[in-house]
């Protein structure tokens, strides 16, 4: 049966609108409706910031400096961790391949991690005291660390011609990291390590001011060219002889779009740490939702759900009653892991049914 896709990607974006206004309204600060509305739009008192009580200042406070970079790092996050895991799970026809497959969340960790963990040992200044620079420090180390990585599985997908070679090479990478990082961790200060366990476990309140700015603006244009991939990657879903037929050049077709998932997902873990589970459910409940492998409906529907999940994952976290927010990769893995089991029983039900 059909889905009516126009009405179910309406519902989508109608959801998204209600998500982001909750993330507004709701926190450990209770902020009336009408002030958010005033504060968004600039009207009522907040028309005219001089008349404004001392009450009404920190609740503007909260809404810009808080709320709206958190929730709008979690949509753009979302949705660009979503279209990166279904391109890997087109690239290599598995269910079970998200962001993360080829090492490069590994990569951009162990960038943190020789920043973060070497500071202490070697500087004897802990990167954690410096504030804004140390987050900014952070940043490029993960973004260096995530194209190195990135780098070299384009060169090595270069010279394998199997999928699932290239799928092994990632998954090797990254238990390298993973070696390397246990290697400082031993040598590093206690403080450090608190740090960078701190920066593993994600965060969509660690992008504000400039950097959320910038955030956005990179994935903004990243997003869009994305779509420009929705021909190739539905000629990869027919299989490498009949792709071929077709005039498609496999060898190019698979580098671009590893590139592109690879760059989204080396921005997004820059900015908001390792966010699990998102980039891996989300394309298995577009697919179950609208019922189709056609990219042409996956790509946008996969963007607005991730969006619109990110921000259920960010409100959860950030439930009233709780100081400060839980972690991220807590709330996504509650969400993800039962949409990626209940992925494998259905796969597992479907081929005792043949």
């Amino acid at each position: 049966m059909k889905r009516p896709v126009l009405l179910l990607m309406l519902l989508l974006l109608a959801s998204i609108f209600l998500f982001f206004l909750l993330n507004l309204l709701l926190g450990s600060v209770h902020i009336p409706l009408s002030k958010v509305w005033d504060f968004l739009w600039g009207t009522g008192t907040a028309a005219n910031p001089d008349t404004m009580s001392n009450q009404e200042v920190i609740w503007s406070n909260i809404i810009w400096k808080s709320r709206v970079p958190q929730a709008l790092t979690a949509l753009v996050a979302g949705a660009g961790l979503s279209v990166s895991g279904l391109q890997m799970q087109t690239v290599f026809r598995n269910p079970l391949a998200g962001p993360s497959v080829l090492g490069i969340s590994s990569g951009a960790s162990l960038g943190v991690a020789c920043v973060v963990l070497l500071s202490g040992a070697m500087g004897g200044v802990a990167l954690s005291r410096l504030g804004y620079m140390g987050e900014v420090a952070l940043s490029i180390a993960a973004i260096i660390g995530a194209l190195a990585v990135m780098a070299l599985i384009v060169y090595v997908s270069q010279k394998v011609k199997g999928n699932v070679t290239l799928l092994i090479i990632g998954v090797m990478i990254g238990y390298v990291a993973s070696a390397i990082i246990g290697v400082l961790k031993y040598f590093s200060v206690e403080e450090d390590i608190r740090a960078y366990v701190i920066w593993g476990l994600g965060s969509f309140a660690r992008v504000s001011g400039d950097q959320m700015t910038l955030f956005v603006c990179i994935m903004a244009v990243l997003l869009p060219l994305s779509f420009l991939l929705i021909k190739t990657m539905n000629l990869l879903l027919l299989g490498d002889g009949y792709a071929r037929n077709l005039g498609l050049n496999i060898k190019r077709a698979r580098l671009l779009v590893i590139s592109c998932s690879g760059v989204l997902v080396a921005i997004v873990t820059a900015y908001c740490g390792p966010i699990m589970f998102i980039g891996l459910a989300v394309p298995h409940l577009c697919r179950a939702i609208f019922q189709t492998s056609d990219h042409r409906i996956l790509m946008p529907a996969t963007l607005l759900v991730g969006a619109a999940l990110a921000l259920v994952c960010n409100l959860i976290a950030r439930m009233p009653g709780f100081e400060g927010a839980l972690p991220v990769n807590s709330v996504t893995a509650l969400v993800g892991a039962p949409v990626v089991a209940s992925v494998l029983f259905r796969k597992r039900k479907g081929e005792l049914n043949e």
